[in-house]
């Protein structure tokens, strides 16, 4: 994958773009099934604080409604995002 590179860094929230920090076109191969845990994201715990999006290897992760959301068709289930969450709203659970 070729990361989008910005002519800037973000200094505000509202400078974070919506989608995966990737150009479009490069996640194209949907999780092969081989993941056997998944983060789930807690809503009210969520302060929209973003670290979960930056530091998320794949890009899988964006903003919704000022909080965020999972891309599960391309998420492999590696728990950064979880290690990274200062407020304890990402925990990982089994695959169903």
């Amino acid at each position: 994958m070729k990361p989008y590179l910005r002519e800037k860094a973000p200094k505000t929230l509202s400078e974070i773009l919506e989608a995966p920090a990737y150009e479009s076109g490069y996640l194209v191969t949907k999780n092969a099934g081989w993941r056997n845990i998944r983060p789930v994201i807690n809503a009210d715990k969520c302060v929209g604080c973003l670290q979960c999006y930056l530091y998320c290897p794949d890009g899988v992760i964006y903003k919704d409604g000022g909080k965020v959301a999972i891309d599960y068709d391309f998420c492999k289930g590696c728990g950064i995002c979880k290690k990274m969450c200062k407020t304890g709203a990402i925990e990982m659970e089994a695959e169903k």
